[in-house]
């Protein structure tokens, strides 16, 4: 089944009409997860250390987060349908405040442990929201002839954002010998996340609810993201309906002028 549905098709079909849009969609979504700032959450125990925690209250607090991130991910199996995709997401981006903690020039124990609390936050939020409501959004809006090959081009826009950009970065704003940033990298990444998430409140249409013939639908009647969650596809089904009736129609009275003149 699977077969027969993709073939004949090629990753530049994801490029062509309607499906242009779906590609650009799902590849900024898994751009912005890996631009929201997790990356910090990743470096967790090295980010404390450079917030003035000990390593092993470091160590410690990194295994709390750990406990904490398969919970929010468990968490979000439950919440995904009932808040929706697009505001699990966006609401998922406004959570990272550590880097106030790095204004003192010297951090005392309280701003260091209120970063470290901070970044926990952080890494519950993103493990509630924007990490697993992704793999839900990429796998749901391409169209199914094409869910694959987009699948593939999102991902891979994904590892070269993350391997380019993100990893060269985030490490250079942690290392002491390079540009030493501290907590105040958090600044960096919140800038990045308002970015994104105007990005995403005009270009990712909300899916709960929605079939993938109901995507297909929508996205050939170009309706606008911020549209798709009160639009109904009666209508819009109604409406093409009546197109094709009044074509048929005008084709049908052509049709009779013409063999009124012949005759």
């Amino acid at each position: 089944m699977e077969k027969q549905t993709t073939a004949g098709t090629s990753y530049l079909d994801c490029f062509k009409g309607t499906d242009l849009r779906r590609t650009e969609i799902v590849c900024m979504t898994w751009i912005a997860q890996t631009l929201s700032g997790t990356v910090v959450g990743g470096l967790t125990s090295y980010f404390y250390v450079k917030a003035g925690i000990s390593t092993d209250d470091a160590y410690s607090l990194s295994l709390g987060q750990t406990a904490i991130g398969a919970a929010g991910t468990m968490g979000s199996w439950f919440i995904l349908n009932k808040v929706g995709r697009k505001k699990l997401m966006c609401y998922g981006l406004c959570v990272i405040v550590a880097g106030g903690m790095g204004i003192p020039s010297k951090p005392s124990t309280a701003t260091s442990w209120t970063a470290g609390s901070m970044i926990l936050l952080l890494s519950a939020t993103a493990d509630f929201s924007v990490g697993p409501v992704v793999y839900t959004i990429v796998s749901e809006l391409p169209s199914t002839r094409l869910r694959a090959k987009s699948i593939v081009l999102a991902r891979n826009a994904y590892n070269i954002i993350n391997l380019a950009f993100v990893n060269i970065i985030s490490y250079r704003q942690f290392n002491s010998s390079a540009w030493n940033w501290g907590p105040k990298a958090c600044f960096f990444w919140a800038g990045i996340n308002v970015l994104m998430n105007i990005y995403l409140y005009f270009r990712l249409p909300e899916t709960k609810g929605r079939t993938y013939a109901d995507l297909d639908i929508l996205f050939a009647n170009k309706i606008p993201a911020r549209k798709f969650a009160k639009t109904t596809i009666h209508s819009l089904v109604d409406g093409t309906e009546k197109a094709q009736e009044g074509q048929a129609e005008r084709i049908v009275e052509d049709t009779k002028r013409e063999h009124d003149l012949v005759a």
